[in-house]
């Protein structure tokens, strides 16, 4: 299992278009994928659970996998989350 502390650069941060890429990224992965903010901890797969923890530009999460490829699934997200659009 890996974790890694994220702070969201995306403009709108992970709010509707936003987070819903960012779920279908994840289920591109095998492993479990969670993603977690003031101690909320919901399935990154889960378009509910990512609109539930209402991430703004700015805010720090909590990204981790654990599974077979959770290095490329950590990778991936990661970048999409920091990436500044």
């Amino acid at each position: 299992m890996i974790e890694k502390q994220v702070e969201v650069k995306l403009k709108s941060g992970l709010q509707a278009r936003q987070a819903a890429l960012f779920v279908q990224e994840a289920n591109r992965y095998k492993s479990d994928v969670f993603l977690e903010k003031e101690a909320k901890k919901v399935n990154a797969k889960s378009i509910m659970g990512i609109m539930s923890l209402a991430v703004a530009k700015g805010t720090t999460v909590t990204l981790s996998a654990d599974g077979h490829d959770e290095e490329k699934a950590m990778h991936a997200l990661q970048l999409l989350i920091e990436k500044a659009d």
